[in-house]
């Protein structure tokens, strides 16, 4: 497929409407909530973060998703038991009141409550981010979350893309940048989680309106293989992507675009995904040709009738090839994620 890549300007036109459709490797484009046409209640907001190495991980959300907001952590080990633990603090219709930054390259989100128990930190400080956050009763033993992570951006280059829907004024600006280099330290009660130079990062930056339902695929892979940082994004299931995917591969400081990729997660019976089998990675340009073995499903099904959220986020270990340009960048058992996500939001 032939994919258009974003030139510099505003986001939306004076309809609300995406100015311009495809992919790019910065925010080149301004997001600018004042310019949406659509209700407040249809607007989402979010950025979230996930550190991670072999051994365990550390998901991070700050969320204003028009009617509700949401401030979620999971920690995760991935050893001989694997298991998370989640705590999520939802609060009624913010409708933009978490003032989520326009850019992700500049301005901190904080979100706060005393009342509550926490406090989440997004910083940026000149190159770095910082994150800093804080909540009581986390887990079932109510013991206290604390982390103070930094994280380094290595590649300068980024996936962005600029997906519309068919209805009007609904559109979703979406950036990951991969291979943040961590450091840093979770503590769960006393149990301390050390990120150090074998961590990595990913942040997934969002904002637009979106639909009522929604199902999406999503990959991501951020490591260090033989003293190269290598990580790629790989996605799709949601609105028009006739001119843009939202596939790219990162080596060092390079980045590459990368065309279609299909996702096959194996089948149980009666048609249902078989999660903790082995996932499948084709493209039809022989691009790429990967495997993913699952270790841990994160699964959370909320089922509020009107509203639903049905996720499985499984973690594991890619290995394969991906071909750029004649070459073979070699994936060999390299941690990271895949989930398939359900929405009625």
């Amino acid at each position: 497929m032939e994919q258009h890549l974003l030139t510099p300007g505003p986001l939306l036109n004076e309809h609300g409407n995406l100015e311009e459709v495809g992919y790019a490797f910065s925010l080149v484009k301004r997001y600018d909530r004042d310019a949406i046409k659509a209700k407040k209640g249809r607007i989402k907001e979010w950025d979230y973060y996930y550190i991670g190495n072999r051994d365990f991980g550390l998901a991070l959300t700050v969320a204003d998703n028009g009617y509700m907001s949401m401030a979620s952590i999971s920690i995760l080990e991935f050893g001989k038991t694997p298991f998370d633990d989640t705590k999520s603090i939802i609060e009624l219709f913010p409708y933009g009141k978490l003032k989520m930054p326009r850019d992700s390259r500049m301005g901190d989100v904080v979100y706060e409550n005393k009342k509550k128990g926490f406090s989440m930190q997004f910083l940026h400080q000149g190159d770095k981010r910082r994150l800093l956050c804080y909540m009581e009763n986390f887990d079932k033993s109510k013991r206290t979350f604390r982390c103070d992570i930094t994280l380094m951006e290595t590649v300068g280059k980024s996936m962005v893309i600029a997906t519309p829907w068919e209805k009007p004024c609904h559109f979703y600006y979406n950036q990951k940048i991969n291979n943040l280099l961590a450091g840093g330290y979770a503590k769960v009660g006393e149990k301390v989680y050390d990120f150090n130079e074998n961590s990595c990062g990913v942040l997934d930056w969002g904002r637009g309106v979106w639909t009522y339902k929604n199902t999406w695929l999503w990959a991501s892979m951020s490591a260090i293989q033989n003293h190269h940082k290598i990580g790629f994004n790989l996605g799709y299931g949601f609105g028009n992507n006739t001119r843009a995917t939202e596939n790219m591969f990162f080596f060092d400081n390079k980045a590459f675009k990368l065309d279609e990729v299909k996702i096959d997660i194996p089948m149980k019976s009666l048609g249902r995904d078989d999660y903790m089998g082995k996932w499948i990675f084709r493209s039809p340009t022989g691009e790429v040709d990967m495997t993913f073995t699952p270790k841990y499903d994160r699964h959370s099904d909320t089922n509020l009738l009107i509203l639903r959220s049905n996720q499985h986020q499984v973690f594991g270990t890619y290995n394969g090839v991906i071909h750029i340009d004649d070459v073979d960048y070699m994936i060999e058992d390299l941690p990271g994620f895949a989930e398939k996500v359900y929405n009625r939001w």
